[in-house]
């Protein structure tokens, strides 16, 4: 039988493991924190090559910067151009992706497309308000570029993943009991991938390319919207702050991702 003094120690215990607990992950965010580019690189592979980048081959792992796949042309400076000009972000690739043409319905298919161009507006919009909201002021946008613009650079972008929503994926009933279902490897990675290229807008030459995946946040609840793509925003966003954090890297410095992973389960 426990004495009093035992149960004590018990009730004290069973009071404190929740905080600990709290303390523990907290501690293991902090440490994502600090390593991020680490863990990405072992936690998320980067995606196929999709095409938009004419010579991937060129590209490599750079240990300075957020993304998988980089080249620049030997000799670029990127102090030597004070405008840039954002395209509209090419959907093309995601519209191929084998899930989406696995769709049986015509207008969950509509549904997905029109999804789709919206993420890829959302998309562009957070790269141009980070550059403009800028407080450095690198860049100045160009929204209506002329041929005879000079030091401005392009930049293209094109998704070429994104995976589904969980919530609109449990809404459609494609995910089944915890462990199955087809969806369940989409629901899991909850990751979006870009490739893109900066274009030097007077000669009409590629002076750099790079390419990234990343996930959002591995939480077992999924409170987004019903929205086909609504986990990719906070990607979509982060890319975006790496744009303008690059753009205003000093010599040296190394730009990391902010988290590889968080952990938001409510």
């Amino acid at each position: 039988m426990r004495t009093y003094h035992q149960k004590k120690i018990v009730t004290i215990a069973a009071w404190a493991l929740p905080f600990c607990i709290v303390g523990l992950l907290s501690s293991g965010c902090s440490t994502v924190n600090q390593g991020s580019n680490v863990l990405k690189e072992e936690m998320v592979q980067p995606a196929a090559d999709a095409g938009f980048i004419e010579h991937p081959e060129r590209q490599s792992r750079p240990a300075d910067l957020p993304f998988q796949k980089v080249w620049i042309k030997p000799g670029f400076d990127m102090k030597a151009y004070q405008n840039l000009v954002v395209a509209p972000v090419n959907t093309q690739y995601v519209l191929e992706l084998d899930w989406m043409h696995k769709l049986s319905s015509a207008n969950v298919l509509g549904d997905v497309k029109k999804d789709t161009a919206e993420l890829a507006e959302y998309f562009h919009h957070q790269v141009v308000k980070h550059f403009k909201e800028d407080p450095l002021h690198r860049f100045q946008i160009i929204e209506h570029p002329q041929q005879n613009l000079t030091s401005a650079l392009r930049l293209e972008l094109a998704l070429i993943e994104v995976n589904p929503s969980q919530s609109m994926l449990h809404a459609l009933s494609w995910a089944g009991p915890p462990g199955t279902g087809t969806a369940v490897g989409l629901v899991n990675k909850r990751a979006a991938a870009f490739e893109g290229r900066l274009r030097d807008l007077k000669t009409g030459e590629v002076v750099a390319t790079f390419a990234d995946r990343d996930s959002q946040d591995a939480g077992p609840i999924d409170l987004t919207r019903l929205t086909w793509y609504g986990p990719a925003k906070g990607i979509m966003e982060r890319w975006a702050q790496q744009f303008v954090q690059i753009a205003n890297r000093k010599p040296g410095e190394v730009i990391v991702d902010p988290t590889a992973f968080t952990l938001r389960p409510f």
